[in-house]
């Protein structure tokens, strides 16, 4: 199957199939793909939390809004986390990334707010979600991108000081009465002519 075809294929799952498990390897290739993401000056600000257990599944739908049924449902839910605390991310710069890009991020760093470095780094994980939701579909599985998360309780429940939650992505297998499958509600863009400009 071509990109096309899956992006056309692709759909925001509103309900899982709670019974049907992801395979492992399908996990593991996720994993893999989200930590190829590529990013600005390849500076990497992220933590990606895969949560299978069901109890700890459980405690973050409860803060998740109206998304606590599909996180329940899915047989995966993926946290997508930037680096918060400065101090400690300075020093995965220093122990993890070449020379060149550790000088380039400092230079960065030296040359613009504290709030708009965040900013920055948040932008970088939203490239991530993208390469999730695409992988996904690639993978066989459905997916559900969550904004609606309490931000502030994930990072009490994960245990999280260094990062900071911003948003996640339950994966699993749509269920097949989901009203949001392509067949109930066939999807829809705006023209190719009202977004796309060629010059």
């Amino acid at each position: 199957m071509t990109i096309l075809e899956l992006i056309q294929k692709r759909y925001t799952a509103k309900k899982y199939n709670a019974h049907k498990a992801i395979p492992q390897e399908k996990i593991a290739d996720l994993k893999e793909i989200l930590r190829l993401t590529p990013s600005s000056i390849n500076i990497q600000p992220w933590k990606f939390t895969f949560v299978q257990n069901p109890e700890m599944k459980s405690k973050l739908a409860s803060v998740s809004m109206h998304n606590t049924e599909k996180i329940n449902q899915a047989q995966l839910l993926v946290v997508f986390s930037v680096a918060d605390d400065l101090d400690a991310f300075q020093k995965v710069v220093e122990n993890e990334l070449p020379e060149a890009r550790k000088d380039w991020y400092n230079k960065m760093k030296a040359s613009m707010p504290e709030a708009d470095l965040k900013i920055w780094l948040a932008k970088q994980v939203y490239i991530a979600l993208g390469v999730g939701l695409t992988a996904s579909v690639a993978l066989g599985l459905d997916s559900t991108a969550m904004e609606g998360i309490e931000s502030d309780k994930y990072q009490d429940i994960l245990n999280m000081t260094a990062y900071k939650p911003l948003f996640a992505m339950a994966v699993g297998y749509g269920s097949e009465d989901d009203s949001n499958r392509l067949e109930s509600t066939p999807k829809s863009r705006r023209p190719q002519e009202s977004v796309i400009e060629t010059i």
